[in-house]
């Protein structure tokens, strides 16, 4: 046989074969394409769509507070340290695995000293006896031919590589963390500043109608209704201020530090909401680009590596042995001539009777590969609910923001017009009143359509995967 072929062969044979399944990655158990319908918006064009996990998150947030404050929680949440931490770790575990691919070289010096009794002496007297030594040896080198090192090993790389997408998933649920509790700070701001005028207006129109009845002009019941609504103000100012003051909260706790306050939020919610505009019609392959869905496909990969492992543990294991130094009697001629020596120990385990412990190791090596797959395809369900939920949400926003400002604004209409009305005497208190209480209803839905559509773009930023760049 040719040389060159019989080195080829032992070559492979000693780079060892996988048993574990081939991998294919599994269908995506969702349509190719978004819901359609009345809630949302027609799909863009495929040259209009971009991915959002193309735009970083300093791109997509226009308020450069907003972004300051992003970057503080990056440096500083306690959520995303533990995640780093987590890659550290399976970093260091890969190595461990890896190693094993390799023998391990180890040079070891020693002496030892055994004394011979006077009854064991030929001549009757004891002695001493010495012996040096000094090796290189490899121990238990295992010749991977049935990949059970190369498949563990690829596990431990593929579980590292998960924790990696993990921190990816990690940070993308940060930012729009951080994003929305701003924001939704900026609108609980907007909210008491608007249950602060509304609680002077109510003041205001309560002095009058007091001043009123004293003079014997108006009933006692226009001074008490004007007085439910000055308290029913108050007390909406309470609420708010507390509120603020919990948002506020939750933004140190993201953070992970106190938060300056040049970085919170001014100027209300419409002056925070400069956020970059996403195309409705993005593919639905985009989800696994998903860190998180990536993740869950690196669990299904190292479940299918271990089950080669498994595999492997049904055939026999070679493990060599072996050493190389010097010996001698006296230190002096430890390195002389004569003094070398060497020993080599093959061993071949082959399993006979286990009592079915390979068999159950195998089994459970499949159920795990069968767990990780369900896990990944309730990954990729999750965010195309995600995803189909927000653009739904999307197609609507724009409509309710629309009709809740005119709804606002007519109702700022109809209150001056009651509201002249009730000062020149020609209505009574009551109507106006019911008047600036739908006024106030209607502001008050209008900065919650506002966050709701600043937040609705701010989540389908985070589930179509941007935010980890």
């Amino acid at each position: 046989m040719n040389k060159s072929l019989i080195t080829a062969a032992v070559a492979a044979l000693l780079a060892g074969c996988s048993l574990a399944p081939v991998y294919e990655r599994p269908q995506a158990p969702v349509t190719p394409v978004w819901p359609q319908g009345d809630a949302y918006q027609p799909a863009a064009r495929p040259t209009e769509a971009r991915d959002a996990a193309a735009i970083g998150w300093r791109e997509f947030i226009g308020d450069e507070k907003l972004r300051q404050l992003v970057q503080l929680a990056l440096d500083n949440n306690r959520d995303l340290r533990v995640s780093v931490l987590n890659i550290e770790r399976a970093r260091a575990q890969y190595g461990v695995t890896r190693a094993a691919q390799l023998p391990q070289v180890n040079a070891a010096v020693g002496q030892t000293a055994q004394r011979v009794p006077d009854n064991l002496s030929p001549n009757g007297d004891g002695y001493i006896t010495r012996q040096y030594s000094a090796n290189l040896g490899i121990s238990a080198f295992e010749l991977d031919l049935f990949g059970r090192v190369k498949n563990l090993s690829e596990a431990g790389l593929q579980q590292y590589l998960g924790t990696q997408e993990a921190r990816r998933a990690q940070q993308i649920s940060l930012v729009a963390e951080v994003a929305n509790a701003w924001l939704t700070l900026a609108a609980d701001q907007e909210r008491l500043r608007l249950a602060q005028d509304t609680l002077k207006n109510q003041q205001i129109s309560y002095e009058l109608s007091r001043r009123r009845f004293a003079a014997g002009a108006t009933s006692a019941l226009d001074m008490y209704e004007a007085q439910q609504s000055v308290e029913s103000a108050r007390n909406d100012m309470a609420v708010y201020t507390a509120q603020v003051a919990a948002d506020r909260n939750a933004l140190a706790l993201l953070a992970g530090a106190s938060v300056p306050a040049e970085l919170l939020p001014q100027g209300g919610l419409t002056a925070a909401t400069q956020l970059a505009d996403l195309p409705a019609g993005v593919p639905s392959d985009v989800l696994q680009r998903r860190p998180d869905v990536l993740s869950a496909e690196r669990t299904l990969q190292a479940a299918n590596a271990n089950i080669g492992a498994a595999r492997a543990a049904f055939f026999p294991r070679i493990s060599l042995t072996a050493s190389a130094g010097s010996a001698s009697s006296a230190l002096s001629g430890l390195f002389k001539a004569g003094s070398g020596a060497w020993s080599f120990i093959p061993q071949v385990t082959l399993p006979i009777f286990t009592a079915g412990a390979n068999q159950a190791n195998l089994d459970i090596a499949k159920a795990d590969r069968d767990i990780a797959l369900a896990q990944y395809d309730k990954a990729i369900q999750s965010a195309f609910r995600e995803v189909a939920d927000a653009l739904a949400q999307r197609g609507t926003l724009d409509e309710r923001v629309a009709s809740q400002t005119a709804l606002a604004e007519a109702s700022a209409r109809s209150y001056r017009i009651y509201e002249a009305r009730y000062q020149k005497g020609a209505d009574a208190y009551q109507t106006s009143l019911t008047s600036q209480r739908n006024l106030y209803a209607a502001q008050q839905g209008l900065i919650s359509a506002r966050l709701a559509k600043a937040t609705n773009q701010v989540t389908l930023y985070k589930v179509l995967g941007g935010g980890w760049q």
